[in-house]
Parts: structure tokens; sequence; C-alpha cells
């Protein structure tokens, strides 16, 4: 990972052309929104999943981190746990016919999925920023 010295942050807010921006003071945050997890304003994100190589504000190498399977795991628990629940709370409360567990839950799971994994992801990131710096 690329070190942050004291002396270049303040080299850097000082110095207009410079790369290096202003240290984001909330890396989580900024990368759960798909940003840069050390200055907040790079896209963290080339397409959906795929991470860019570099942040294209600051300079920062994204290559050397690696999230491997974490997010998908995680994101499968979770939407599986609500689901699951809620499938369950809604058979013992309303009795309904299997096919509107199907249409409901089927759909509902697939969404929370893919509306989960890309905060994630990021969130993966900016963790492994915060703590490997």
């Amino acid at each position: 990972m690329i070190e942050d010295t004291t002396e270049d942050l303040k080299a850097a807010r000082d110095e207009g052309s410079s790369r290096a921006v202003v240290v984001s003071t909330q890396p989580l945050k900024a990368a759960i929104r798909g940003r840069c997890p050390r200055c907040g304003q790079g896209a963290l994100f080339q397409g959906f999943l795929k991470v860019r190589p570099a942040c294209e504000a600051c300079g920062l190498d994204f290559s050397r981190i690696q999230t491997g399977d974490g997010p998908a795991t995680f994101i499968m628990q979770i939407a599986g746990f609500i689901v699951g629940f809620s499938a369950l709370f809604v058979e013992i409360r309303f009795h309904p016919p299997m096919w509107v567990h199907l249409i409901v839950w089927l759909p509902l799971v697939v969404a929370l999925s893919l509306a989960l994994m890309r905060p994630g992801r990021g969130l993966m990131i900016g963790l492994q920023y915060r703590n490997q710096r």
C-alpha cells in the first residue's frame, strides 16, 4: 500500500498541481459509496464490481487490495437471513400457497444480493485500506 505521512499530506494540501489530495477522514464511508478510501474523490469501481487499477484523483494503487470472495459470502448470509426469516414469518402467520413464496422471495433474494454486493465489496476494500496502512 502507499504510505501516507503527515509531511506528504501537508505538502499535498499546499501544492495545487500535486496528484495527491487531502486524505478522507472516513475511508469506510467513502469506500461504501464507491469512492477511493484515501481521498474520497476518485471512483473505486470500473464496472459493476471490477476494481480500478488506481485512483484517478490521488493515485492510490488498488491492485494490492484483494477482497476475494469475502463480500459475496457475507452478502449471501445477510440476504439469506433476511429473506429466510421473512419467508418463515409469512408462512407461519398467513399460510400462503407455495407459488406466492416463489414469486415474492426468489426475486427479493436476488435483488437484495445485487443491491448489497457493491457496497459490501467497497466496505471490504475500505477496511483493508484502513487496517493495512
